[in-house]
């Protein structure tokens, strides 16, 4: 079983509550499950008896994870809890024991293609090509991020191969990437091919622009607990004119409203409502200021549960300040 390449981490984690305030689905549920010691001690019990893994509760705990990362990024033991559920995920599937909506989901996810329209010395993938002027443009589905998340490994390499097939055949030597599951997906799998974050390649051009409203940035979980927490985003929206100003209870948690989960919403739509929620709660004394998201489907998420809440992209903040 997968699990077996961290029996480290069941041992770790299975004891330790230091973390339990990073979960994102456990602040919202105050459930056991919900944090990585209840996840833990789970896969503990799969690892004493292998016929747990069927048991249909441990299942859903699993797939009801954010995958943020905040609580692996910020563990001072370098404990890898988020690969763990990554790696129960992929022991479900092959025993064939995902559940219907996921299985469905993921047939969909399968079929996704990918083509390539215009020329350039570089291709963009993302939902605002008319920002990348000279560039070629890459378009389709998700590249293999989210089957991959999904515990689906066979399937997310063959989409994979044929988003590799289609940035090949481009000839680009440079891929712009604007959702963080994308990059974070990409970023590496790419020898070839130079992959840096739009937010990257707006501060490379020089966005210097006066101003100074207020904004949070809503720090994106694959970015920042997955890639290192890059600079760049933040770069940018100083480049913009923008002061940011600090937002939620601490620097550590996540408010990316399932981000790292890549289809949270799609799987999990009441619980991504509440955690919308606690987002909307922590913003009530802000007043009127702005939130920007790096991520397209944290903007979507929270816009569907609140339409009226003043959120944006940094792609849309870039358009903004070119109007």
């Amino acid at each position: 079983m997968h699990i077996e390449n961290y029996l480290n981490v069941i041992d770790a984690c299975r004891f330790c509550f230091m973390c339990r305030h990073l979960d994102p689905v456990g602040n919202v549920t105050f459930r056991e499950a919900d944090t990585p010691r209840g996840r833990a001690l789970m896969c503990d019990r799969i690892r004493m008896d292998a016929a747990n893994l069927s048991n249909p509760d441990y299942i859903d705990a699993f797939y009801r994870s954010a995958l943020s990362a905040a609580n692996r990024f910020h563990c001072v033991s370098d404990y890898d809890e988020t690969g763990l559920v990554l790696a129960v995920r992929r022991d479900i599937v092959e025993a064939d024991l995902a559940p219907a909506a996921v299985k469905a989901l993921a047939k969909t996810l399968e079929k996704d293609a990918f083509s390539v329209k215009g020329k350039g010395n570089a291709l963009y993938f993302g939902p605002t090509p008319e920002l990348y002027k000279g560039c070629a443009v890459i378009t389709g589905g998700d590249p293999g991020k989210a089957l991959a998340v999904l515990g689906f490994e066979a399937a997310s390499k063959k989409v994979f191969a044929r988003f590799k097939k289609a940035v090949t055949d481009s000839g680009c030597k440079t891929l712009i990437v604007a959702e963080p599951s994308a990059f974070e997906f990409l970023h590496d799998r790419l020898p070839d091919v130079k992959v840096i974050h739009s937010a990257a390649y707006f501060v490379e051009q020089g966005m210097n622009k006066t101003g100074s409203r207020k904004a949070v940035y809503l720090e994106s979980d694959l970015l920042k607990n997955y890639c290192g927490n890059p600079s760049a985003p933040r770069d940018l929206l100083k480049q913009l004119g923008y002061k940011l100003v600090p937002f939620g209870t601490n620097v550590e948690e996540s408010y990316a409203v399932g981000e790292g989960a890549v289809v949270y919403d799609t799987l999990y739509p009441t619980l991504a409502e509440r955690l919308c929620q606690r987002v909307y709660d922590l913003a009530e004394g802000l007043g009127k200021t702005r939130f920007i998201t790096a991520s397209q489907t944290v903007k979507d998420t929270l816009k569907k549960y609140n339409p009226a809440f003043d959120v944006i992209t940094l792609e849309e903040a870039v358009a903004l300040s070119q109007d």
